[in-house]
């Protein structure tokens, strides 16, 4: 029986995979993937942002290797060596000053939204962004200000209310006395790529501080990296009070975190919260690795000079045709690219047919999310094939309107 055989008769059917994009990947190196049929892709998905040292990167490989011949698992009823080493590094580079550790960035914001309860009785509700996505446990669910994910979940997490990103007098109007906390992701990813402006995070900060508010950014996905900073909101010099991270934190294997300043912190008391996998051992000494390796002198610098090329490739495109292209966004190697019509989907396959991986949201968005080793070469590469599948596509809508 074949591999996708075995999955619709065993695996819940949560995933929309639709024809010709049901690819069984057998291995993957850097920036490539092949499947089962010894066909090589270009991956500008990694992963959904998670594999941002690309595939199987030899430090990240070799961590695991060292560490699973160890010890593979504890639980928190004991110390181990990679958990604390893991919260120093992220504290010592983060406005952080203790950290929680899960396994998923839906978890993190979980544990952000029960600290930021705790931290100031009385208060309950959280302001979210309009388009944003916080992940799919109920209260991250309710958190995401997107409908169409929390159709037939009702009744949803109370508490949370909805405003308009980039838009702080939205925000201020939700405001009250029972507010808890704000949570915006800098970059919000799934919704279409959208990047805050500088004057909005700046409001942001300032109203929570009169408003005795928490501040929390969610970088699960424009984290790590990814924008060319290791955290997105040090691109406006913002911080916040809490942050949640996942996705490329551990190099492909799952990990979640929440850092808390301290003050924050202390409200949660032995047994308000717990992670039975939480500071697995393995994923700690993976995402050392992953740390390790962002933080080398230099690494960050040419994932923005590398952005700055991709970002002008798109751009090239969205003058080239007008009549297809509508919009393009983004930052560092986290970009969208918004079309004039509901062609989102037929891109992605027609790319994926000439070798190129990449990721369609909605209709009329496609998204980029490169490892960030991705070489320059690689990149032209990429944009060659969509440049390609794009100019194919307005060649035929001319021969239709002809």
């Amino acid at each position: 029986m074949k591999i996708q055989e075995l999955e619709a008769n065993y695996i819940i059917n949560t995933y929309n995979r639709k024809p010709g994009q049901n690819l069984l990947l057998v291995k993957g190196e850097g920036a490539r993937v092949w499947d089962d049929g010894g066909r090589c892709y270009l991956d500008l998905v990694s992963g959904l942002a998670v594999n941002i040292l690309g595939h199987c990167h030899p430090a990240v490989v070799a961590a695991v290797k060292e560490q699973v011949s160890r010890l593979i698992h504890a639980s928190n009823l004991y110390y181990t060596e990679p958990q604390a080493l893991l919260a120093r590094t992220l504290v010592e580079h983060s406005p952080g000053d203790q950290v929680f550790f899960c396994n998923s960035g839906a978890e993190a914001n979980e544990a952000a939204f029960k600290l930021a309860r705790k931290y100031r009785p009385g208060r309950y509700k959280i302001i979210t962004a309009q388009r944003s996505f916080h992940g799919r446990t109920l209260a991250a669910i309710t958190a995401t200000g997107q409908p169409k994910y929390q159709q037939g979940l009702e009744p949803l997490v109370p508490g949370f209310s909805y405003a308009e990103f980039n838009n702080l007098d939205s925000f201020r109007r939700l405001v009250d006395e029972e507010t808890a906390a704000i949570l915006i992701e800098p970059v919000q990813g799934e919704g279409g790529v959208y990047v805050a402006e500088e004057a909005f995070l700046k409001g942001l900060r300032r109203l929570c501080d009169d408003e005795g508010i928490l501040l929390i950014y969610d970088e699960v996905q424009c984290g790590m990296g990814r924008t060319g900073r290791l955290w997105a909101f040090e691109n406006w010099g913002v911080p916040p009070d809490l942050l949640t991270v996942a996705k490329g934190l551990g190099g492909g294997l799952p990990i979640g975190a929440l850092l808390a300043k301290r003050e924050v912190a202390a409200a949660f008391h032995p047994g308000d919260h717990a992670s039975t996998f939480g500071g697995n051992p393995v994923v700690c000494r993976a995402a050392l690795a992953v740390m390790d390796t962002l933080l080398a002198e230099g690494f960050l610098e040419e994932v923005r000079r590398k952005g700055e090329l991709w970002l002008g490739c798109l751009k090239r495109l969205q003058e080239s045709y007008p009549g297809l292209v509508q919009e393009v966004r983004g930052l560092g190697l986290m970009n969208g690219l918004e079309l004039t019509r509901p062609l989102a989907s037929e891109i992605q396959q027609r790319c994926q047919g000439r070798g190129l991986l990449i990721n369609a949201i909605g209709e009329k968005v496609l998204r980029f999310l490169p490892p960030l080793v991705i070489s320059a070469e690689e990149l032209q590469e990429a944009f060659a094939i969509l440049e390609q599948v794009i100019a194919g596509l307005e060649e035929a809508a001319g021969g239709e309107n002809s």
